[in-house]
């Protein structure tokens, strides 16, 4: 029997990757709700998924379907970083689980109270940390998960934005929580995993379009520069067209990781179907 899902944020960014997975894995989108109402994608996946661009009249239709015996199983979330923690909370009071996009919340001690939720409901709250199944990433882990001494990381992810993005609420730190959280999340969660907890954290520089700084972890003293400014691309990058730059190096050696990251929310859904997936503790050091 398939599997139903609901989706809030249908018309952003990274709401196609999920709409692939959620058909990939044989589920079925019931009903997804954007205020923007620009979600022709919703054809090539799920052509007859109800479509709200009012929040308000989504949760109506949800409950009405859980009273009426037909809930849904899943909401997937990704709407605004803002908007994590109250979508969470709608998928545990409608009886279903959570699946949402990174970070599952902008402040760690929100994580407290939805903890409680998530006991009380008997539902589960999952978040999307892909990188975790991208092969050179894992491999990285299985090489140096086990070293006695700190290694030297050095960290740049660089990925360009227009003058969209300072007017969007990407650019909105009270909304997204700023570069760190918006773009960084995933990478800091990747060195945890990878290198251990955190010793010493050093923030140099922090504005609307970059971060820098210094993170020491068990196994690692690493140095990041996250950043969605152009100017930062290196020269030989910007020569070659490209518009994202990531670079690890360990020990002065290179990480190649550019590619591999296509089929990666699929992984994440297929552990969730299996039984698997990440969770409210998987997400609570990098937020």
């Amino acid at each position: 029997m398939k599997k139903r899902f609901a989706m809030t944020g249908v018309g952003g960014f990274v709401a196609p990757r999920h709409l692939s997975a959620i058909k990939n894995t044989g589920g079925d989108l019931i009903a997804a709700c954007d205020p923007n109402d620009s979600v022709g994608i919703l054809d090539r996946h799920f052509f007859d998924a109800r479509f709200f661009t009012e929040f308000e009249r989504f949760d109506r239709f949800l409950e009405k379907q859980r009273r009426n015996g037909e809930g849904i199983d899943y909401l997937t979330v990704c709407s605004p970083n803002y908007l994590h923690d109250a979508h969470i909370r709608l998928a545990l009071r409608l009886g279903a689980d959570a699946i949402c996009e990174k970070p599952l919340v902008i402040n760690p001690w929100n994580l407290d109270a939805l903890a409680d939720l998530e006991g009380e409901s008997g539902q589960r709250v999952y978040t999307i940390l892909q990188l975790r199944f991208h092969p050179a990433i894992v491999a990285l882990r299985e090489r140096f998960m086990n070293v006695t001494e700190p290694v030297d990381i050095d960290l740049s992810y660089i990925t360009s934005r227009g003058r969209w993005y300072q007017i969007s609420w990407k650019g909105d730190k009270s909304r997204s929580g700023g570069v760190v959280t918006n773009i960084g999340v995933h990478f800091f969660d990747m060195l945890m995993w990878i290198f251990g907890s955190p010793v010493e954290n050093r923030v140099f520089k922090y504005d609307s379009k970059r971060a820098a700084g210094y993170l020491e972890l068990e196994r690692a003293r690493c140095r990041w520069l996250l950043s969605v400014d152009t100017e930062d691309l290196p020269a030989e990058v910007k020569a070659k067209g490209q518009v994202t730059y990531r670079s690890i190096t360990v020990e002065n050696e290179e990480i190649e990781f550019s590619g591999g990251f296509t089929d990666l929310h699929e992984k994440v859904y297929e552990d969730i179907l299996a039984g698997g997936g990440f969770g409210i503790e998987d997400a609570r050091q990098s937020i």
